[in-house]
């Protein structure tokens, strides 16, 4: 409303700028055809006067004419040649009179002349000369009846209610120099191939500034053919001055508009539509921390639009309660199918052990059965991952304290029979682990007990060691046992070495197999944490992708 009002107080300014340089330019053109229109009525003056205009008494005729009409400053009777035949007043002698250009187009046949410059000067002030032509009995050229017109009196009135008010008026010649003004103060000099511009339109209207800096607009008309011009000027308020001539169409009415339609709107806006939106999206928010069960219990107060939204949303909820419930049902019909599949291959390593260990009694080389028995015990790790799996809280990790606890237990009390007594020490911190890393792990931690027992255990039993370290970014699984080891059963390569080494490269870590303080040998591996690892690979996309290849 403010930009409206604005935009049209700027158009109601330039509507009245516009109206005033029409006012203007029409007055200019009114002021000149008045001036003309005189002029040219002397020759019916002079026509008039043509009977007196010779004879007995006619100089006190021609006296008592122009004494009553005001304006005329001489009247002048001239025979043929350019003589002066009679006058109200006193005649400029001329011996070229009858060579000047007013006196010969009369001359040629021409009924009346206008001119500024007749050749010599018939007043004492400025004047313009028109002339009739007189002819004979016959119609043969008899000479000139001249009156002598003051500018003056062709000057329009500041008074007249046709002109904009504080109008000025002067009259110019064609070079430009103004013959009389009414202020000169508020006639500046005339722009550029203005003659050439009123000769071509019959008026011309321009904008300037006066000899104060005020900002004017001025009008000017011919007078007397190309020779005399009327130039009207009259003040330009600018639009500051306009609106404070104008205050309450150009300000107060606009903005009270405004503010009008700003309560109006706001007072509605607020009862029909924010108030309901806000109740809405307190809903909403309701619904995003999961209360679900809240409807919107004032739907049937709102208009009909926000109410068809509070419908949605309600509608939305018990959607959103449906789908959460078929979710919920269908997450847990998967975990008790994970969970059955874990527990059947579980049992089915087991039944696979049990074979393993039927076929290692009925064997009686020593290299075989302890092949045997190896693979027996990796089987029983892989199915103790899958029992871990399956009677814990997650289905998809598992805490690897209680499973290495658990793990060492089975290993170690798997040698009791031998009557070999082994201590164990485990240190192992917290760490949740997915299966995909806990296999090799696991496997690794196999190998170690293993060749542990065969090399450290097999004489005098021992202490088995098992630290599992995480170290920020890494994490860091050492066993370790007190018994003897040459160094050439230490540097000997071995199939449990070499599986070692490839459980390790899994887990795109590394393996070390050292003699540790005791003398007996410490199996280490060092890995990524899981958690670190996560953390690193994600981002980059590939080579997360390679590793859950």
């Amino acid at each position: 409303m403010l930009v409206l009002g604005a935009l049209q107080s700027v158009i109601g300014f330039q509507r009245e700028g516009r109206a005033l340089r029409q006012n203007l330019g029409f007055a200019a053109e009114r002021s000149a055809a008045t001036a003309r229109a005189r002029m040219e009525s002397a020759d019916v003056l002079l026509q008039t006067l043509a009977p007196g205009a010779v004879g007995f008494q006619c100089q006190k005729r021609l006296e008592q004419v122009t004494g009553r009409i005001p304006g005329y400053l001489n009247l002048i009777r001239f025979d043929r040649q350019g003589r002066v035949v009679c006058a109200a007043g006193g005649v400029p002698a001329d011996p070229s009179r009858a060579q000047r250009p007013w006196f010969r187009e009369l001359a040629g046949g021409g009924s009346i002349a206008i001119t500024r410059d007749p050749g010599s000067s018939y007043a004492a002030e400025p004047a313009v000369l028109t002339a009739a032509r007189a002819a004979a009995a016959d119609g043969a050229f008899d000479g000139a009846f001249v009156a002598v017109i003051a500018l003056s009196s062709l000057q329009p009135r500041v008074n007249d209610p046709s002109l904009p008010k504080g109008a000025e008026i002067g009259l110019v010649e064609k070079t430009g120099r103004y013959i009389t003004t009414t202020d000169p103060g508020a006639f500046p000099g005339l722009p550029a191939d203005w003659r050439a511009k009123v000769d071509a339109r019959g008026t011309l209207v321009w904008y300037g500034d006066d000899g104060l800096g005020r900002r004017r607009v001025y009008s000017a008309a011919p007078v007397v053919g190309d020779e005399v011009y009327v130039v009207l000027s009259a003040p330009s308020p600018g639009i500051l001055s306009w609106a404070r001539l104008n205050p309450l169409s150009g300000i107060v009415f606009p903005l009270l508009t405004f503010l009008f339609a700003l309560v109006a709107v706001s007072a509605v806006a607020e009862r029909v539509v924010i108030r309901w939106i806000a109740y809405l999206q307190r809903i909403a928010a309701l619904y995003a921390r999961g209360r679900l069960s809240v409807r919107p219990v004032q739907a049937e107060q709102m208009p009909p639009e926000i109410r068809v939204l509070a419908e949605t949303l309600e509608d939305m909820a018990d959607a959103i309660v449906g789908r959460d419930a078929s979710l919920r049902d269908s997450l847990a019909q998967k975990d008790e199918l994970m969970r059955e599949i874990h527990h059947r291959v579980k049992n089915n390593l087991q039944v696979i052990s049990s074979l393993l260990n039927m076929q290692q009694r009925a064997l009686t080389d020593p290299a075989a059965r302890s092949a045997m028995s190896d693979t027996r015990q990796r089987i029983t790790a892989l199915a103790l991952i899958y029992r871990a799996l399956y009677q814990g809280p997650d289905l998809k990790r598992v805490d690897l304290r209680p499973f290495l606890e658990e793990l060492t237990a089975q290993l170690v009390n798997g040698e009791i029979m031998h009557g070999l007594t082994v201590r164990t020490e485990l240190k192992v911190d917290p760490l949740v682990i997915d299966p995909d890393r806990l296999a090799p792990l696991a496997l690794f931690a196999v190998e170690a007990i293993t060749n542990a027992q065969k090399h450290a255990f097999r004489a005098r039993g021992g202490v088995l060691t098992l630290n599992f370290t995480v170290r920020g970014e890494e994490a860091e699984l050492e066993i370790s046992d007190d018994g003897e080891v040459s160094d050439a059963a230490l540097a000997s390569p071995g199939v449990g070495r070499t599986l070692m080494t490839a459980f390790a490269r899994q887990l795109r870590g590394r393996a070390e197999l050292v003699r540790n303080r005791e003398g007996g040998v410490t199996a280490r591996l060092i890995f990524p944490t899981p958690a670190a690892e996560r953390a690193e690979l994600t981002p980059g996309g590939s080579t997360g992708n390679q590793a859950a290849a």
